[in-house]
C-alpha cells in the first residue's frame, strides 16, 4: 500500500502564515477591512508541520503542477529537495517555507508517492489595476507614488497591508487621524485582479483643548498665545493652526522655552508633552507639564574683541542690556546678530561672535561676555548668478552695490538683495548667499534666483450707480526679452470714459544708470444724464498726447526724474442738443440754459506743452510689496513752454511701511497732496470764470479713494428737474431726487489732499498657501478750491409764443399748463420750472471711508476685492460700496 503525505495550505493556512484572519469575501474577492497599519512581523512566517510519514525514502522525481507563468525548473530552484536525496519531514516543511517566502504562490501542497514527489502550486494573481476611491483631500498623483502595488506586479496580501499603512500615514501627516482604508480585490480573467482601496478620509483632527500644568507666573491663555497650535474654535475657519501636527507640537515646546527665556526664566524646561486622541478619533487633547524655575537678571555684561578695529568699551556702550535688567535670551541673540553685522560693515564677513554665560544660582544673575574672535578682513572674490534662464546676467549684476574685488560690506549686500527683490522678476524672499572663497580672506556672493512670471494680463471690473459695469484690460511685460525693459498697453471702457495707453521703459540706457520711458495715450471722457431710460451725453473731453521720461540717480536712495509731455484737449458738446441761435443771426452758440455756464466756458481745443521734474527718496525693502521703509516724492510740472495754457502744478506724496514684530502684520501710512497755480487771467471770478480750466484740475475718487465713485469727491454742479404735484389744492414743484434723472458734473479743484492707513493681516498657513492677504483700511481726503460757476433755475416757455409757462389746478383738481401768471381769483400761479442747478462739495472738510479688502493669488491670476463705506461725506458726493479686480500672469 502506497504511503502518501499531503501538505495542503488553504485559505486558513495562509491566514495563519500571514498573521491575520482572512474573512470570507463576496464573489468579487473582498477581503478584511484594514483600519490601520498591521503589526510588523519580527520573523518569517512558519508553515504548518506536515503529518508524520515514513522516513528514508529516496526521491526519484520532482513534478510541479499548476504553474502558469513560472517555469517548473524555477519552482524547483526555490527548494532544497533534489532527486536522489532522502525524503524527510523536515525537508518537506522547509520546502513549504521556501516556496511561501517567494510570495509568488497563494497555495502550495506537497505529495510523496513512493519517492515521486509532486508539488501542487497556485500562483498569486497579477495586478491588473490599482484603484483609489473616496480620496478627495489627497489626489491620486500624491498617493500612488507612495504605495508598492502597481499594475503587472504580483499580488500579495503582505504588500496590501503595507500599502494600507502608507496611505493612512499620508492622511496622518495632514492631521486626519480618523482616516480608514478598506482594501478589496476584484477577480478578473487570466488570474488577474483589480486592487481597490476604499478610503474614508474622515474629518481633520483638531486640537480640542491645550492643558498646561506647572505654570504659576503666566496664565494658560498667555502661554497658548505664544504657541503655533491653537484650540479649535468656530471663528478659526480661515486658520489651520487648530489642526493637530506632531511637528508643530515639538515647535510649540521651543516657543514656550523661548518665551520664558525672554522673561528671564533661564532654568525653564518642559517636563512632558502628551497628545491624547479622543475616543471618537476626531480631536486631540494636548497636555504640557512645565517647570518654570527662578527668574534671573543680567549681571556683568562685557565685550572682548580680538579684532583691532573695534573698541571694547565702545561696543559695550552700544549694548541694549544693562546690569540689573531682567535676563532676555532674545536680546542676547539680537546682540550677537548686531555685533556680526557691525563686523560685516568693516569687511569681516566671517566674524565669530560667541556669548559666554556664567550663571549664579545664589544671586540669580547671568553674567555674559561677548567674544569677537580674531578674523581676517574679507574681499569679494566672485559674484555668481544662477537660475536665470530668461533674464540676462547683467540685469541682476547691475543691481549689486558691490563689485568683485571690493571689500566685503554686509550693509551693501543687504541693499543689493533689496534692489534685486524690487525688480519683481524673481521669487519672494530672495537672499544673497555667502560662502567661503578660495582663501580665508575671500568670499563668494551667490544670487540663486528663481524666475517667476513677469507678464501681466489684467481684467478689472467694478460697479457704479451711474455707469453700471466698468471694464478695464491691460497687458504688461516687466522683463521684456529678459533685458529688464517694460512694455505695456491698457484699454478701459465704461459709460463714463474710454481710453488706450501704450508705454515703454528702459531702466538702463546704453547700460548706464539712466532710465528712459515714453507713453502715447488717448482718453475719451464724457458726462451724461438720463431721460427715462435713455442716456444723453452732456459734454465730451477728448485728450490725445505723448510724454517722454528720463531718470537719473543722485544717491543710493535719491533719484531725479525729468519729463516732457504734449497733449491736445478738445471739449465738445452735442450741437443739436446744446447749441442755439442766441443772437438771432443764424450762428449757433453754446446755450448756457441747455448746457450750463461752466461747460460753455470750457468748450474748445487747447494744447498743453508741459515740462516737469520729480525728486524721489525711496529706501523701501521692496518696491513691489514693501514691508519696511519709506518713500517721498516731490513733483512739479510747468505748463506754458508753448501751447495755449500756463500754470504750475505741485504735488507731494509719501508713504511709510512697518512690519509689526514677528506677527506678520504690515502697517502702511501714506499721504499725498497737490496745488495748481495759474499764470493767466481768463476772466473775472464774478462771471463764474476760473483761471484753471476744467481739464487741468485735480479730481478725487475711485480708485485713489475707496468708498467713493469715480470723481465722486469734491466740487460739482448737479442739475435737477422738477415734477409738479398737487398738495392741499396748490401746485408744488417737487425736485427730482432720483439719481438717474439728474446731471452730475464733477468740476475738480485747484487743491487736494489724500491720506491712507492700511493694515495687512496675516492668516494661518492654510490661507497663506492659498495666497490670501486681507487688509483693513481708512481713507481720508478732499479736493477743493474752484470758482463757483453761474447757476440757473430755468422756467419752461411756450414753444410757439416763447411766453413763460405756469401751472394751475382746474375744477377737477388736475394740473393745467397756462401762460397766465395769476389765476381767476387773482392768486399767483406756480411757475412751470424746467430745472435748477446746485453747487456742492467745494470744501476742504475731510471725507472719510473705512473698509476691508482681500488680495488673492488665485489659480487664474491675482484677484482683489474691496468693500468700503463712506463715514464722512459732503452733500453731492457720490459713493461706491464694492469693487473687484481680477487678472492673470504669464
Amino acid at each position: 500500500m502506497k504511503s502518501e503525505q499531503k501538505f495542503a495550505i488553504g485559505v486558513r493556512a495562509l491566514g495563519l502564515l500571514l498573521g491575520s484572519t482572512i474573512l470570507a469575501g463576496s464573489a468579487s474577492g473582498a477581503f478584511a477591512q484594514a483600519t490601520g497599519p498591521a503589526a510588523p512581523h519580527s520573523a518569517a512566517p512558519v508553515a504548518p508541520t506536515a503529518p508524520a510519514v515514513p522516513q528514508g525514502q529516496q526521491i526519484r522525481s520532482i513534478t510541479v503542477n499548476g504553474s502558469q507563468r513560472i517555469e517548473a525548473d524555477t519552482v524547483r530552484s526555490y527548494i532544497q529537495l533534489r532527486v536522489g536525496d532522502v525524503y524527510t519531514q523536515v525537508a518537506a516543511d522547509q520546502a513549504l517555507r521556501d516556496l511561501f517566502e517567494t510570495e509568488l504562490f497563494a497555495d502550495v501542497a506537497i505529495r510523496n508517492n513512493d519517492g515521486a514527489v509532486v508539488i501542487d502550486v497556485k500562483e498569486n494573481p497579477v495586478i491588473n489595476r490599482v484603484i483609489l476611491e473616496g480620496n478627495k483631500r489627497i489626489k491620486d498623483d500624491k498617493i500612488l507614488p507612495e504605495i508598492r502595488l502597481s499594475p503587472r506586479q504580483i499580488f500579495t496580501r503582505t504588500k496590501v497591508r503595507a500599502d494600507v499603512a502608507r496611505i493612512i500615514e499620508l492622511y496622518k501627516r495632514q492631521g486626519r487621524f480618523a482616516a480608514t482604508v478598506e482594501p478589496k480585490m476584484v477577480q478578473q480573467d487570466q488570474n488577474r485582479v483589480d486592487v481597490v482601496f476604499e478610503i474614508t478620509e474622515g474629518p481633520k483632527s483638531k486640537v480640542r483643548q491645550i492643558n498646561i500644568l506647572g505654570n504659576e507666573k503666566f496664565s494658560d491663555g498667555q502661554l497658548r498665545g505664544e504657541m503655533v497650535t491653537k484650540q479649535s474654535r468656530f471663528y478659526r475657519f480661515f486658520s489651520s493652526g487648530d489642526a493637530y501636527d506632531p511637528d508643530k507640537m515639538a515647535f510649540d515646546q521651543q516657543k514656550l522655552r523661548q518665551f520664558y527665556l525672554t522673561q528671564g526664566y533661564a532654568d525653564f524646561r518642559v517636563i512632558s508633552a502628551v497628545a491624547e486622541l479622543t475616543p471618537d478619533k476626531r480631536d486631540f487633547i494636548i497636555t504640557y507639564v512645565v517647570e518654570e524655575g527662578e527668574r534671573y537678571k543680567f549681571g556683568e555684561v562685557l565685550v572682548e574683541s580680538q579684532i583691532r578695529d573695534f573698541s571694547e568699551e565702545g561696543l559695550k556702550a552700544q549694548l541694549p542690556m544693562k546690569s540689573g535688567d531682567w535676563y532676555n535670551a532674545k536680546q542676547v541673540e539680537d546682540t550677537v546678530e548686531q555685533l556680526s553685522e557691525t563686523a560685516g560693515l568693516f569687511g569681516y564677513a566671517f566674524a565669530d561672535v560667541r556669548p559666554n554665560f556664567n550663571r549664579d544660582r545664589e544671586t540669580l544673575t547671568m553674567d555674559i561676555t561677548f567674544e569677537l574672535a580674531e578674523a581676517a578682513r574679507v574681499y569679494v572674490e566672485r559674484i555668481d548668478i544662477n537660475g536665470n534662464t530668461l533674464t540676462q546676467d547683467k540685469i541682476v549684476r547691475r543691481e549689486f552695490r558691490l563689485n568683485e574685488g571690493d571689500a566685503f560690506n554686509s550693509f551693501l549686500v543687504k541693499r543689493s538683495q533689496n534692489r534685486i527683490n524690487s525688480l519683481g522678476y524673481f521669487q519672494e524672499k530672495f537672499e544673497v548667499e555667502q560662502r567661503q572663497g578660495s582663501a580665508p580672506d575671500r568670499i563668494i556672493l551667490e544670487a540663486n534666483v528663481e524666475e517667476k512670471a513677469t507678464g501681466e494680463l489684467q481684467l478689472s471690473a467694478g460697479f457704479s450707480s451711474i455707469e453700471n459695469f466698468i471694464l478695464q484690460a491691460s497687458i504688461r511685460q516687466r522683463n521684456f526679452r529678459g533685458k529688464g525693459q517694460t512694455i505695456g498697453a491698457s484699454v478701459n471702457y465704461s459709460r463714463f470714459s474710454q481710453g488706450i495707453n501704450l508705454s515703454f521703459t528702459e531702466p538702463y540706457v546704453f547700460d548706464k544708470n539712466i532710465s528712459f520711458g515714453a507713453d502715447i495715450f488717448r482718453r475719451d471722457l464724457n458726462s451724461f444724464n438720463f431721460v427715462g431710460n435713455s442716456r444723453n451725453t452732456t459734454f465730451e473731453q477728448l485728450t490725445t498726447g505723448a510724454s517722454l521720461r528720463l531718470g537719473v540717480p543722485l544717491t543710493e536712495y535719491v533719484s531725479a526724474l525729468l519729463r516732457y509731455s504734449l497733449t491736445v484737449d478738445d471739449v465738445t458738446l452735442d450741437r443739436a442738443q446744446f447749441f442755439s441761435d442766441l443772437n438771432g443771426d443764424g450762428t449757433l452758440e453754446c446755450d448756457p440754459v441747455r448746457a450750463g455756464f461752466f461747460l460753455c466756458d470750457n468748450l474748445g481745443a487747447r494744447t498743453t506743452s508741459m515740462i516737469g521734474y520729480s525728486l524721489i527718496y525711496d529706501n523701501r525693502d521692496n518696491r513691489v510689496r514693501p514691508t519696511r521703509g519709506q518713500t517721498v516724492t516731490l513733483s512739479q510740472d510747468f505748463a506754458g513752454l508753448g501751447g495755449s495754457v500756463s500754470y504750475l502744478r505741485t504735488r507731494i506724496n509719501a508713504s511709510k511701511h512697518w512690519r509689526l514684530g514677528r506677527s506678520g502684520f504690515i502697517f502702511t501710512v501714506a499721504g499725498e497732496g497737490g496745488h495748481i497755480m495759474a499764470f493767466e487771467d481768463r476772466g473775472s471770478p464774478a462771471d463764474g470764470i476760473d483761471d484753471i480750466r476744467l481739464t487741468d484740475r485735480f479730481f478725487l475718487g475711485q480708485p485713489q479713494m475707496r468708498g467713493f465713485d469715480i470723481r465722486g469727491v469734491g466740487p460739482r454742479v448737479i442739475r435737477s428737474g422738477f415734477t409738479p404735484e398737487v398738495i392741499n389744492g396748490v401746485v408744488v414743484n417737487t425736485p427730482v431726487t432720483e439719481r438717474r434723472n439728474r446731471v452730475d458734473d464733477a468740476l475738480g479743484g485747484r487743491s487736494y489732499y489724500l491720506g491712507r492707513a492700511e493694515l495687512e493681516i496675516p492668516l494661518g498657513s492654510g490661507a497663506r498657501e492659498l495666497g490670501l492677504r486681507p487688509s483693513v483700511f481708512v481713507d481720508a481726503g478732499a479736493v477743493f478750491g474752484v470758482v463757483q460757476p453761474i447757476l440757473q433755475t430755468v422756467q419752461n416757455r411756450d414753444l410757439t409764443t416763447n411766453a413763460l409757462q405756469y401751472l394751475t389746478v382746474d375744477a377737477a383738481g388736475q394740473i393745467q399748463v397756462t401762460t397766465d401768471a395769476v389765476n381767476a381769483n387773482g392768486q399767483p400761479n406756480t411757475p412751470s420750472l424746467s430745472f435748477t442747478e446746485q453747487f456742492f462739495g467745494d470744501s476742504p472738510k475731510p471725507r472719510v471711508s473705512v473698509g476691508f479688502g482681500v488680495n488673492w493669488n488665485s489659480p487664474f491670476g491675482p484677484f482683489r476685492i474691496d468693500i468700503a463705506r463712506a463715514l464722512l461725506k459732503e452733500p453731492g458726493d457720490d459713493t461706491r460700496l464694492f469693487t473687484f479686480n481680477v487678472g492673470t500672469q504669464f
